[in-house]
This record gives structure tokens, C-alpha cells and sequence, in this order.
């Protein structure tokens, strides 16, 4: 079950100005060893050591084939790529281009594949507004985001 909040937009230069949109709560963030724990537990007949250090090694090794311009796809997970963020204004012209100018950053993407594409996500996804939230997922209420929180 995901649970959801409503935010109203704020942000008075936006055209989704006073609109009240969806955000799911985040009950909490797993991490790597968290996984694995998890993993373990559904009749695996390998330990969560094993399979921690599995999952350690693909994390190294789709970071390496990125480093190699290579993308990565994990069935019914994502395809693993590279993004190049241009620097504001570009360049005139191809020989007044330069990486230290043009070329504000290197970022990760993710492209969901299989099960996990938003038509197959849809189909299963069953929502329920939250009552009461404690934490940080409260303190948040600016909602200046331009859309409906995908």
C-alpha cells in the first residue's frame, strides 16, 4: 500500500500555483545490507553476507561500465546510463567548445524496464491518503514543484 500526502504549490510563479497534488510517504530508505537482509529472508539458500557482497560487486561494476560509455540494463529494473548536463548558453560554435566551459556535469539515469515501467507499476499500485505523519515527510509542505508529483 502506498500511502500518500496532499501539498499545495506555493510557489506564486508557477502555473500549478494553489493546486493540490499527491506525494507518497517514504516509511523508510533500505540501504545496501538492508537489501540483502531482506533478500536473504525469502528462501534464499544464500546468506545475506552473500548476497551483500554480490550486490556490492554490481554496484562497482555497472559504476565501471558507465565510467567505459557503456550502458546497463537489469531486466524489470532500469537502464543504467550516463548524462551529460550542458553547461547555460552552449558554445557558438564546435571550435569554441570546451569541456571545463560548456559542460557543467556528469550525472547518473535510470530508465525503468519490465515490471517496473510505470504502465506495469499502475496496474498493482494501490493508494491510500495518510492520516498522520511524523518525521521529515511533515516538515515539507513548500509543494513548489511544477507538476503533480509523478
Amino acid at each position: 500500500m502506498i500511502r500518500y500526502i496532499l501539498k499545495q504549490n506555493k510557489n506564486m510563479e508557477s502555473r500549478a500555483y494553489q493546486k493540490w497534488y499527491a506525494f507518497p510517504v517514504i516509511e523508510e530508505t533500505l540501504n545496501l545490507d538492508d537489501l540483502a537482509e531482506h533478500m536473504s529472508n525469502h528462501n534464499s539458500p544464500y546468506s545475506k553476507g552473500v548476497i551483500k557482497g554480490l550486490l556490492t560487486d554490481m554496484v562497482n561494476c555497472i559504476r565501471e561500465l558507465l565510467l567505459e560509455g557503456k550502458n546497463v540494463k537489469i531486466d524489470d529494473l532500469a537502464i543504467f546510463s550516463i548524462g551529460i548536463k550542458n553547461a547555460k548558453g552552449g558554445a557558438e560554435s564546435e571550435e569554441d567548445f570546451s569541456v571545463s566551459k560548456n559542460i557543467s556535469s556528469v550525472k547518473l539515469r535510470a530508465r525503468a524496464t519490465g515490471i517496473l515501467l510505470s504502465k506495469a507499476l499502475n496496474l498493482e499500485a494501490s493508494l491510500k491518503k495518510a492520516t498522520a505523519i511524523t518525521g521529515k515527510a511533515a516538515a515539507d509542505t513548500s509543494g513548489d514543484g511544477e507538476g503533480g508529483g509523478d
